[in-house]
């Protein structure tokens, strides 16, 4: 049987600030959701757009970018992969929550600003990976681009 493949690649804004757990060994843990909006044309041609909600977590150094520079209404690029949690509620019912693990993102531009407490960073992108503590290292290599 051949291993499957679970990857998300979710580009959005956050509906909320990210809430931020921090554990007794130190590592951190970031939620929040984030909106995806499609739009298309109906039946009648009219334009109509359809927002889907995600449940994102982010883990580690992560999880310290979003609590320093990420805010409601930030945008963001993140890729991960689908995980599904399953609980008792207060009444012992089976409850399933979906939940997107962030395993890098990347910052665009159209959040809040500095002096809304996010980051301005002129429009542009910045990238972050989580390495889980090991280091990566681009190959040398005569690539043209």
């Amino acid at each position: 049987m051949a291993n499957g493949v679970n990857k998300v690649i979710l580009v959005g804004n956050l509906g909320r600030d990210p809430e931020v757990q921090t554990f007794d060994n130190g590592v951190k843990k970031a939620s929040f959701s984030l909106a995806t909006t499609e739009g298309y044309k109906n039946r009648d041609g009219e334009r109509t757009t359809h927002t889907e909600w995600h449940n994102v977590v982010l883990w580690r150094g992560l999880a310290e970018v979003a609590e320093r520079y990420l805010r409601k209404g930030s945008t963001v690029y993140i890729e991960g992969r689908i995980r599904r949690r399953d609980y008792e509620d207060e009444n012992k019912q089976k409850k399933y929550v979906f939940e997107i693990l962030g395993d890098n993102m990347t910052m665009l531009g159209g959040g809040p600003r500095k002096e809304e407490g996010g980051m301005d960073n002129g429009g542009g992108a910045t990238s972050v990976q989580e390495t889980s503590g090991a280091e990566i290292s681009a190959p040398d290599d005569d690539l043209p681009f």
